[in-house]
């Protein structure tokens, strides 16, 4: 039996996440006491029906801090019954207020005395149980829905499970890091094409700043290091177990060296990770 569980803060996008797998096959139940998981698991697990297989369960803070508190220990029954993957959605507090704002939903977690922010605030601590176990963090702050189920398909399902699904993404330090980044490279000391104003409105991906930035020999090096890093540590890494990982790499606006490293990067690596995912993420919007 295959089980996701699936889990984030509230406005992170876990009902469209939900959808997606069930679309996919899975048999979804949203919004499980955690206590009834080992329950839950064993009659399935049981169950001759091909539906329940394949079992996705979304659990949140609408939990009791009690039962949220056990999610580890109850992770660990759970393990001896089924192959079990958690992944956590999550997105920046001002992304998840101004979406709260704009739907005028109320957070399950608000009361009269605990505002909005206090609230998204409180939900962090309440499923920190959750995010040591997760395998997967997704950063949805700038996605839209489409771009969520295009990832949950993606990244959750459109991989070979025996190996660990590798990310590589491109991001603007003057948007803050990415939420989901398991390995930082910052970019931000190589020459900037955004200072030639000919190539000021490319993007990374163009001829004319990838022959700009091929000519310069920090930017070979760079490359070089970050290279001969990931070639000999990434093999190590899935080795201990990590199903997925997300190597993050910023320029100041995310347009030009980021965009050029991740392609390039992504060029030499795609043979030794199979189902590398490329994501830009200020090419988005």
């Amino acid at each position: 039996m295959k089980l996701i569980i699936l889990s984030g803060r509230s406005g992170s996008g876990k009902s469209t996440a939900l959808h997606q797998l069930e679309d996919e096959g899975f048999y979804a139940i949203d919004n499980l006491p955690v206590s009834l998981l080992p329950a839950l698991v064993t009659e399935l697990s049981q169950s001759t029906l091909k539906v329940h297989q394949q079992v996705a369960v979304c659990i949140d803070a609408r939990n009791s801090q009690h039962e949220l508190s056990r999610f580890q220990h109850l992770c660990q029954q759970v393990r001896q019954l089924a192959t079990l993957r958690i992944i956590f959605l999550d997105a920046s507090d001002n992304k998840l207020i101004k979406r709260f704002s704009e739907t005028r939903r109320r957070h399950p977690l608000t009361t009269e005395s605990q505002p909005l922010s206090d609230a998204i605030k409180l939900e962090s601590t309440l499923l920190e149980p959750i995010v040591s176990e997760a395998s997967l963090t997704i950063d949805s702050s700038d996605m839209t829905v489409h771009q969520l189920r295009a990832t949950i398909r993606d990244r959750v399902l459109g991989v070979d499970a025996s190996r660990m699904a590798v990310q590589l993404k491109s991001f603007g330090f003057k948007r803050g890091l990415p939420l989901d980044a398991d390995l930082v490279y910052d970019l931000r000391m190589l020459p900037n094409p955004h200072w030639d104003e000919s190539l000021r409105t490319l993007t990374g991906r163009d001829d004319a700043v990838q022959r700009f930035l091929d000519r310069e020999a920090k930017v070979q090096q760079m490359y070089s290091h970050i290279l001969e890093y990931l070639q000999y540590w990434l093999p190590e890494i899935e080795a201990a177990g990590r199903s997925y990982f997300t190597i993050a790499i910023g320029c100041t606006g995310g347009q030009h060296r980021s965009v050029y490293m991740v392609e390039k990067l992504a060029e030499a690596l795609q043979d030794s990770c199979p189902g590398l995912q490329v994501r830009h993420r200020e090419l988005q919007h």
